[in-house]
């Protein structure tokens, strides 16, 4: 389980599916077996050499996130997992991405960016506003949305620490709805079925 709030941009050394990070900073305290969010997808560590951690990618990953066009150089959003005590700064996230998304455009307002996201049906179904949504295992709140996007504000802070800053329209993001959205309509369909 992660919180969306990224510590660290790894770089990619090798790409998928044996993907090889240099991430100095988890590395320091990583062991092999340990998950990781990358980009908000989450791997384990298989392989510690060094600041390098190797996670191995494979094909169901690779169909389901935006890691497979990952390059040498490329930097990506990371997070360790939750440990007992830690702090929430964010929302609960999975590290289970539920589809790929891409950025649409993006609009300067005082400070702050707002970013758009072309979004598939399997994530906006879940989508309100103010509510929660992962982009690249960054939490963020929805600010707007409509049948095929949805738009959120970010401040400088985080365009600074994570790869939403360096993101241009038609990039390609991995999207993590909001985990209790889906309970509530799982609990739903139950109580429809029980009571049809």
């Amino acid at each position: 389980m992660f919180t969306g709030i990224v510590i660290e941009q790894g770089v990619v050394a090798e790409p998928p599916p044996r993907l090889r990070l240099r991430a100095p900073g988890i590395a320091a305290d990583a062991a092999i077996g340990d998950s990781v969010a990358v980009d908000g997808c989450c791997l384990t560590i298989t392989e510690i050499d060094g600041v390098v951690l190797a996670f191995d990618a494979v094909p169901e990953t690779l169909r389901r996130t935006n890691l497979g066009r990952l390059q040498p150089g490329d930097e990506v959003n990371l997070e360790p997992a939750l440990r007992a005590g830690d702090r929430m700064g964010g929302h609960l996230v999975q590290g289970h991405v539920d589809a790929v998304g891409s950025l649409r455009d993006i609009a300067a307002e005082a400070d702050a960016v707002n970013m758009t996201f072309a979004a598939p049906e399997q994530v906006l179904r879940y989508v309100i506003e103010k509510g929660s949504i992962a982009v690249n295992g960054v939490a963020l709140t929805v600010t707007a949305f409509d049948d095929d996007s949805f738009s959120v504000s970010v401040i400088p802070h985080t365009l600074a620490v994570t790869n939403l800053g360096r993101l241009t329209p038609g990039d390609q993001i991995n999207l993590e709805a909001d985990l209790f959205g889906k309970y509530v309509e799982r609990m739903q369909a139950g109580r429809a079925s029980q009571t049809g």
